[in-house]
C-alpha cells in the first residue's frame, strides 16, 4: 500500500490514477497511522510553499514526514517542501535536502511549463530511463543543484530536476503526467525495497 499525503495541495487525483494504471494500491490520507503503516509514501503537491508548510505544521505532518524510514517520493511542490528554504512566501521547509528553492529569474517565461529533457541521471528511480528523456514540468520555483541532485534540467539556468538522500526521493517534474518516461520512474519507485 502506498500512502499519498493529503495536505490541501492539489494534483493528488492524477497521482492516484497513475498508480492505479500500474496496479499499485494507494490511499490518500493525512492520518499518521495509515502513513506509518504504508509500504511507501508519495508527497505530491501543486500550490504555494508557505501556505502548504503552515498546513503541514498545524497537522504535525512535517514531523511525521521527516521521521519516515520507508521510501518517500516528493513530487513538484513536494520536492520543494523537502528542501531547506523556499523564496515562495519566505518559507522554512522540511530541510531533508540541504538546498534552497528560488524563483526563476524574470529574464524568461515563468512558469516553466511543458516538456523538457533531464540529464545526469543517477539512482534507482532512473534505472530504466535514458539521458535527455523528456518529462513534464509546471513550476515557477526551482531547487539549486546540490550534492543530492540525481537529475538536472536546464530552463533559464541549470536546476535540480530530482534529488535523493537516504530513503527520500524527489522530482520537480510530474511523473504522473510524463507518459512512458514518468511511468518507468513511478514503477522504479514502487520496486524500491522497504
Amino acid at each position: 500500500m502506498i500512502a499519498i499525503i493529503k495536505y490541501n495541495a492539489g494534483n493528488i487525483k492524477s497521482v492516484q490514477n497513475a498508480l492505479s494504471r500500474l496496479q499499485a494500491e494507494s490511499v490518500v490520507t493525512n492520518d499518521e497511522n495509515l502513513i506509518r503503516q504504508a509500504d511507501k509514501v508519495i508527497f505530491p503537491g501543486v500550490g504555494e510553499a508557505s501556505t502548504a508548510m503552515n498546513y503541514l505544521r498545524e497537522k504535525g505532518l512535517d514531523k511525521i514526514i521527516k521521521s519516515l524510514k520507508k521510501p518517500v517520493l516528493g513530487i513538484c511542490l513536494g520536492q520543494q517542501l523537502m528542501c531547506r528554504h523556499s523564496e515562495e512566501g519566505n518559507a522554512d521547509c522540511l530541510n531533508i535536502f540541504n538546498v534552497n528553492v528560488k524563483r526563476f529569474p524574470c529574464t524568461g517565461i515563468v512558469p516553466h511549463m511543458g516538456w523538457n529533457g533531464i540529464y545526469h541521471l543517477k539512482g534507482k528511480i532512473f534505472a530504466d530511463n535514458q539521458e535527455n528523456d523528456d518529462v513534464y514540468f509546471v513550476h515557477s520555483y526551482y531547487a539549486d543543484l546540490s550534492e543530492d541532485t540525481t537529475a538536472s534540467c536546464d530552463y533559464l539556468l541549470p536546476f535540480s530536476a530530482a534529488l535523493q538522500k537516504d530513503n527520500f526521493y524527489a522530482v520537480q517534474f510530474h511523473p504522473e503526467k510524463s507518459a512512458d518516461v514518468g511511468e518507468k520512474i513511478l514503477k522504479n519507485f514502487i520496486k524500491i525495497p522497504n
